[in-house]
């Protein structure tokens, strides 16, 4: 679904050059659920801005369901964000119109189109769980009930790409797993490919699979493992058992295409290299072993 190679960003403020990002690579497969962590400043949203079509790329090679955002005409950029992509962002004040109800909301976006099916938006505000909010205004609904709606709105023209920015940021513990429960019911119900951005790592219990970003580059990846016995139990259940341990949580560093890797900090940490610029490295058995300059 997504596929970005050696992605630069560079952003000019009058005689100031900032590098947002710097030759990121990054593959994301369609129906996936995966989220995107990273320090402010990482260059997270700025790669979530063009995977949107809200910003192109300075170079470097970036295409969505076969499609290139780096040569795009701006007719063409229009009809993606519209038909492709659907958006929800941490603030509310982006997501929904206040003085409009619930269900007024989420038709908005098909009106748009040039179609009116109320019954879309029927479909979509029951399966966010608020088939009997569809007449309350946004100061009668919760911030997790907000959410809720917002994510029926990204999802009412039949996007392929759902991106969520901070979307759990602004809600309690509890409501946080039922928008993640309801990501996770999405991908296997539509297919549909979500990324979400957050600072929250706790998010790998959830997902997929979890990019790190640092210094505008990927930096390591965490993947989700299952145990057979636990696939197979799902599988007689028909349901997911919700029994996740930290075991099943594999973390792997990013290798670019010239070779090189960025170390976990908490690893260098460890050995006592925070600091330090230099590392050995050398071959035992098999292994490439990294240890303190010293």
């Amino acid at each position: 679904m997504i596929h970005c190679e050696n992605l630069v960003k560079i952003y000019k403020i009058a005689d100031l050059e900032v590098v947002a990002l710097q030759g990121l690579d990054l593959h994301v497969d369609t129906g996936e659920l995966m989220a995107i962590i990273g320090n402010s400043g990482s260059g997270k949203s700025t790669l979530l801005n063009m995977l949107g079509g809200l910003d192109r790329p300075s170079a470097g090679r970036l295409t969505v369901d076969g499609k290139d955002l780096l040569h795009m005409s701006e007719k063409d950029l229009v009809t993606y964000k519209r038909e492709t992509v659907g958006f929800v962002w941490q603030n509310n004040g982006r997501n929904l119109i206040p003085y409009l109800t619930a269900l007024e909301n989420v038709e908005l976006p098909i009106l748009l189109k040039g179609q009116r099916k109320r019954a879309r938006a029927l479909e979509l505000l029951e399966a966010v769980g608020l088939s009997h909010r569809l007449n309350n205004r946004l100061n009668q609904l919760s911030g997790g009930e907000q959410q809720r709606v917002a994510i029926a709105i990204a999802l009412a023209n039949h996007p392929k790409l759902l991106l969520a920015d901070e979307p759990t940021g602004s809600v309690d513990t509890n409501m946080a797993n039922q928008i993640l429960d309801l990501f996770r019911q999405l991908t296997k119900q539509l297919g549909i490919t979500i990324v979400i951005v957050t600072h929250d790592p706790l998010l790998a219990k959830k997902v997929d699979r979890v990019v790190a970003i640092r210094d505008g580059k990927t930096s390591s990846e965490i993947l989700r493992r299952k145990s057979y016995d636990q696939e197979q139990l799902e599988m007689e259940q028909g349901q997911e058992t919700g029994v996740l341990e930290e075991e099943s949580h594999v973390e792997y560093a990013v290798l670019d295409q010239a070779g090189r890797l960025q170390i976990p900090t908490g690893y260098l940490e460890a050995i006592g290299l925070k600091n330090s610029n230099k590392i050995q490295v050398t071959l035992e058995e098999g292994k490439i072993v990294l240890l303190p300059p010293d």
